[in-house]
């Protein structure tokens, strides 16, 4: 079972932790995994803009680097608003197949949007695709 509470405390405490120079917007994203642990990441900017890193790329690479593959939710905290991922994080996520995501403003975790990542990448490619 998802405990959202703990997954979008996790993303708001790591968004504290955010690399964000340019843009002042810092992002913090947590995975739940499939056996029931957290992992998190945040954004990483670069005076090279695009090769800039997202909060939730951070978290998918961190986990996949602790041998996690499959993912049952998403918590993302930014802002005064709650904001989705990019479309480049969603197809990273959609790699894993579908989960929840949790998208909540820094100053309002307890209302999160709630989302299926479906939802946010219909019709995605994924790995049935590329076969």
């Amino acid at each position: 079972m998802i405990d959202m509470a703990a997954l979008i405390d996790a993303a708001f405490e790591v968004k504290k932790r955010s690399y964000s120079p340019y843009s002042q917007f810092a992002v913090g994203a947590a995975l739940w995994c499939e056996d029931g642990s957290i992992v998190v990441g945040c954004n990483v900017e670069n005076a090279s803009y695009p090769v800039s890193l997202c909060a939730e790329r951070a978290a998918v690479a961190a986990a996949v680097a602790l041998g996690h593959r499959k993912f049952l939710a998403l918590a993302v905290v930014a802002g005064q608003h709650p904001v989705t991922p990019c479309g480049a994080c969603r197809q990273v996520l959609r790699e894993f197949g579908e989960m929840t995501v949790f998208c909540a403003a820094a100053d309002d975790l307890q209302h999160p949007e709630v989302y299926e990542l479906s939802a946010l990448l219909p019709h995605s490619f994924d790995l049935e695709a590329s076969r």
